[in-house]
């Protein structure tokens, strides 16, 4: 029988004994294990020319390593040891921020495009002009060197914040995870072949591509960890069945 792999699926995942499900962690362009091993020998001492006389090999290790292409807030907050919060659109009223010419002054949330911010002095009574006194950025202003606007003037901003989703990185430690990748072999016409890991200890991305010529993705590697729970006979660390 053929048993050729050329692997696709999803992965899902979830904190080890939480009271939750597992979800979809989204588009991933890899997922691989690889075990490790560390050797004991002992040479043969009985006749001249040497060799091994007995060989012990034992696993020291299983790593997992996953590529996510969804930078969702979910995944980059696992992947940055962080928290995340929702943020609902509304209205901001005198917001202060310091402005100094020539340099952009950035909102405390996402501002909504389609609506144009009203910047005052901090008195409320002068206000300022955009395209003349500022520019409208994505993210806050840009205050022009040619404006009324003075240095390190203290400015009030009306503005309508975006439905946006916020981080909070490197605010925990590394967590736990259960991993189960529900996949389809394409060499054999889709057939189910599935991993279940029991306990994998995660570490951080080792970069995210904020600018560039490529879709960012998440690369996260760390290490399956046995799971005790697990009856004898029965594999502490993952499990993988195929369709036959």
């Amino acid at each position: 029988m053929d048993y050729s792999y050329l692997g696709s699926g999803k992965i899902y995942i979830k904190k080890v004994g939480a009271a939750a499900g597992l979800i979809e962690v989204g588009n991933c362009s890899a997922l691989s294990l690889a075990v490790s091993e560390e050797t004991k020998d002992i040479k043969d001492y009985t006749k001249p020319g040497g060799g091994t006389y007995n060989e012990v090999i034992r696993i020291s290790g299983v790593e997992v390593s996953m590529t996510i292409a969804d930078l969702s807030p979910d995944n980059l907050a696992r992947a940055l040891y962080g928290s995340t919060s929702a943020i609902a659109s509304g209205a901001v009223l005198d917001e202060v921020q310091t402005a100094y010419k020539g340099a952009f002054v950035p909102f405390d949330n996402i501002p909504d495009a389609t609506v144009a911010p009203v910047v005052t002095d901090s008195t409320g009574t002068t206000t300022y002009v955009a395209g003349t006194d500022y520019e409208v950025r994505s993210g806050g202003i840009f205050i022009l060197a040619s404006g009324t606007i003075a240095d390190a003037a203290q400015i009030k901003i009306d503005y309508t914040k975006a439905v946006a989703n916020v981080l909070e990185a490197l605010t925990s430690g590394a967590s736990e995870y259960e991993l189960f990748f529900d996949g389809m072999n394409e060499a054999r016409s889709g057939k189910s072949a599935t991993i279940h890991i029991y306990r994998a200890k995660l570490g951080a991305a080792k970069q995210i591509s904020l600018i560039g010529d490529d879709f960012a993705t998440l690369e996260s590697s760390g290490k399956v960890l046995a799971d005790t729970t697990k009856a004898a006979g029965l594999s502490q660390f993952f499990t993988v069945k195929m369709a036959a």
